[in-house]
């Protein structure tokens, strides 16, 4: 009986094996054909405020208006140097607010069921159709202190009895989707960064300090985001085998 147990526990890790291995040789294969990408970017048009800990319990989510601070244009034109000398790069046109409008379900078995929502977007508002694939960045969520979920582009404050801590993040995600059958061939968030401070996020962020205060406070944390955007992309690409690991 022991050694019929010990063979199908061996048949069931091989045949996972297996299929991993297919499953990575399927998107290696279909990366490798791309020749031709356009890039859709929807996270930098609206920032969150958010408050978390003792305080910050009760409080209800906020967001300001930050489009004019052009992060998605930034995020364009940053991934479109790091993956020209690979791939030809066309402009493309699309209704960025649509694909900002895209949430995941706060149930999350409803995300593992439901069909991944931007590949009928990129079939039906990305023009021109036809390219090998298209590079999609979206915002992504990660937690917060005593569970509250963050997302995108945004300031956090966590307070405790004996201290309070402020941090800048910029949680994002990578899809590459395929141009004629729309599957989704490789999908990523956007990895943190150092991860050495008090409160960590899954994603790029970084502390705030009293350089974020005074009349060019705005100014200073464009700066900061934008830096968390350019000093990732590098890196997500490159554990996406986009672009050579950096």
């Amino acid at each position: 009986m022991r050694r019929i147990v010990a063979l199908w526990i061996g048949l069931a890790v091989a045949s996972v094996a297996l299929s991993a291995a297919a499953a990575f040789e399927t998107r290696a294969t279909k990366l490798q054909a791309i020749k031709t990408v356009g890039i859709v970017s929807a996270i930098g048009e609206e920032m969150s405020l958010t408050q978390a800990g003792l305080t910050g319990i009760a409080n209800a989510g906020q967001s300001a208006s930050i489009g004019a601070w052009g992060l998605d244009e930034l995020i364009v034109q940053q991934v479109t140097r790091l993956l020209s000398n690979r791939y030809r790069v066309q402009p493309v046109s699309y209704r960025r607010a649509a694909f900002a409008a895209i949430r995941d379900s706060a149930v999350a078995p409803v995300n593992l069921l439901r069909s991944d929502p931007f590949k009928e977007l990129v079939r039906t508002d990305v023009a021109p159709q036809g390219l090998d694939a298209y590079i999609v960045i979206t915002r992504a969520r990660s937690k917060l202190g005593n569970g509250r979920n963050v997302e995108g582009v945004g300031l956090a404050q966590y307070r405790t009895l004996l201290a309070d801590y402020g941090l800048i993040h910029a949680l994002y995600e990578v899809r590459v989707i395929e141009g004629k059958s729309f599957d989704v061939i490789e999908k990523r968030a956007a990895a943190p960064l150092d991860n050495t401070g008090t409160m960590r996020l899954a994603g790029p962020s970084g502390p705030v300090d009293e350089t974020f205060e005074g009349p060019a406070a705005n100014d200073r944390l464009r700066a900061a985001i934008a830096d968390l955007i350019t000093r990732s992309l590098p890196v997500t690409l490159g554990d996406m085998h986009l672009i050579d690991g950096q």
